[in-house]
């Protein structure tokens, strides 16, 4: 019941209110929801979670999830971008696909921050920074100054080249002042995997992606990204309590090709305004991704991804990442 309330007060703030807008005739017909990664992650559990309650708010009309993996989120990303904008499509919004797809692949065929409607923004998922149990530094603080003895001495795994988690570090690392080698899987199972059997010693995924084996013992948590810290692991500080404003999260939201218009947007932004309210779905989220429920208006989501545009854009950059 604690951890209900704690994601109820963070989450309600945010959210419209139903009925906050004129009625528009959505949806009149079964809406595709488009996943831009394969069933079984983090995006497609998300996507289930909120599918399953579609009806309720909908009077019976059916969310159907399709999967459309590949090219980093970016396959699905330009087949949604290529749909009209009368709301039968929308997209399980991701960084890669809907943000900075571009600035990862210059070649990519559509431009991720013009291409769609951003509609609400569902979700943040807390990232932790791991380390092998065989790494000694116990806090940020000790793993900066071991870094700066021994430059290029440690290696960190990521999820692929321009990955969340491979931001994440580049971000750190950035901050920190410091270098690592970086040592890209294909999957976040696979990098935390790499991390427990010593193939790498740090990592920076989610937190639901990596607190089996923090609990577990086969790896340790140093800090997690995002300020607020999490109550899965109250123990862990923020990273932010050594690199002041440092943040970063993975998240999730809902978008439609561009050019939609503004009636149907709020209209779909209420819709799922009142999904992301309901107390089960919270906590599903909570318990199955330590998720906490953002909403808002389709103007401050839009804010958002400008944000993580002009955030991110220098770390690649700079760092000369591009995407597999």
């Amino acid at each position: 019941m604690r951890r209900r309330s704690l994601l109820a007060s963070l989450a309600a703030p945010a959210l419209l209110p139903a009925g906050a807008f004129g009625q528009v005739a959505w949806p009149d017909r079964p809406i595709r929801l488009v996943v831009p990664f394969g069933a079984g992650g983090a995006i497609d559990t998300l996507s289930r979670t909120v599918a399953q309650r579609f009806p309720e708010v909908t009077g019976g009309q059916t969310l159907v999830v399709e999967n459309r993996a590949g090219a980093g989120g970016t396959i699905a990303g330009l087949a949604v971008a290529r749909e009209r904008p009368d709301g039968s499509v929308l997209m399980m919004a991701d960084i890669g696909a809907n943000a900075i797809g571009k600035e990862l692949n210059p070649s990519l065929a559509y431009d991720p921050p013009t291409a769609f409607t951003p509609i609400i923004h569902l979700v943040s998922l807390p990232a932790v920074l791991m380390a092998h149990p065989s790494v000694t530094a116990r806090g940020i603080r000790e793993v900066i100054e071991q870094a700066k003895a021994r430059p290029d001495g440690f290696t960190y795994s990521s999820a692929g080249n321009g990955n969340g988690s491979h931001l994440f570090m580049a971000l750190f690392l950035k901050e920190a002042g410091i270098r690592m080698v970086h040592v890209p899987y294909r999957s976040g199972a696979e990098m935390v995997t790499a991390l427990v059997r010593g193939d790498a010693q740090f990592g920076f995924p989610t937190v639901s992606s990596g607190i089996g084996q923090i609990r577990a013992g086969n790896a340790k948590a140093l800090g997690i990204g995002t300020s607020a810290g999490t109550p899965l692991l109250p123990d862990t500080p923020p990273v932010s309590s050594v690199l002041p404003g440092f943040e970063c999260a993975v998240w999730h939201g809902i978008v439609a090709p561009a050019g939609m218009d503004p009636a149907l947007v709020r209209r779909i932004n209420e819709v799922f305004a009142r999904i992301a309210a309901m107390p089960e779905v919270q906590q599903r989220i909570f318990e199955t991704q330590a998720g906490v429920v953002v909403g808002g208006s389709p103007e401050q989501f839009a804010d958002h991804i400008r944000r993580e545009v002009a955030r991110w854009t220098p770390i690649i950059r700079e760092g000369g990442i591009r995407s597999e």
